[in-house]
């Protein structure tokens, strides 16, 4: 009953449910894992805009914005690649780019950083943000 009340209790709030859960752990194909030996290849040359989501496995609002970045990765196919760095495994890319905090949202155009949102986005949110950067 716990469990049932803060699954209910954290898609109220968080819009955050066992389906957005199963999706975080499924991850969509449509996401593209980076490292830093490939960020040059996959971000800084890219054809497209990269949104690279910067992330680790133990924070909580990475796992809540998870499953929209895979629904964004599907929806803006072909207009943006959406790629994921862990940061705990991939240090160097971070630091390179002062990430400070996380999940951090930056977006690549021709191999420079066009924006950066810090902290957890809602739905709505990360629509505007690449509506309004692409």
């Amino acid at each position: 009953m716990a469990v049932e009340y803060i699954v209910l209790r954290s898609r109220h709030t968080y819009s955050f449910s066992l389906f957005s859960l199963f999706l975080y752990l499924a991850m969509s194909d449509s996401i593209k894992h980076i490292t830093d030996a490939s960020f040059e290849s996959d971000v800084l040359n890219a054809d497209l805009p990269v949104l690279v989501d910067y992330w680790a496995a133990w924070c909580g609002p990475c796992k809540m914005i998870a499953p929209l970045l895979d629904e964004a990765a599907e929806l803006y196919q072909g207009r943006v690649i959406i790629a994921k760095l862990n940061v705990d495994e991939n240090p160097d890319t971070p630091a390179q780019y002062g990430v400070r905090g996380i999940p951090t949202l930056m977006l690549f155009k021709d191999g420079k950083v066009a924006e950066t949102k810090v902290g957890a986005l809602s739905k709505s949110q990360l629509s505007a943000f690449l509506d309004s950067s692409l």
